[in-house]
């Protein structure tokens, strides 16, 4: 047993010592209708979530690849499509963006 021990603790402590640098994107409905079809583009990738009801909140975490923009896209209660943009990412930035959507605008924080 204290073979294995010795064996894996070097893999154990190569894994503690890595670190992912990622954004964390928060986005939370503040409007009183649901949204749908959100699309953020961010430096190297997209993500989306089909629905956003009322005053819920999606996360999803993020690695830029790049240096580029945040883009979102987003459809109202009424079919219409707005787009904004964001602040600008890059490549092993680390934190938190919150984006504050409601029927007509993106706020980001």
């Amino acid at each position: 047993m204290k073979k294995l021990w010795l064996i894996l603790f070097p893999f154990f402590l190569l894994l503690a010592s890595c670190h992912s640098h990622v954004v964390q994107v928060k986005l939370t409905n503040t409007s009183s209708q649901a949204l749908s079809v959100v699309v953020v583009d961010y430096p190297g990738a997209t993500f989306g979530v089909n629905r956003l009801d009322p005053g819920k909140t999606y996360s999803y975490p993020v690695k830029p690849q790049e240096t580029g923009q945040l883009k979102i896209q987003f459809t109202d209660v009424n079919g219409k499509i707005h787009n904004a943009t964001g602040p600008e990412m890059h490549k092993n930035d680390e934190g938190t963006i919150e984006v504050k959507l409601d029927q007509e605008s993106a706020k980001f924080e």
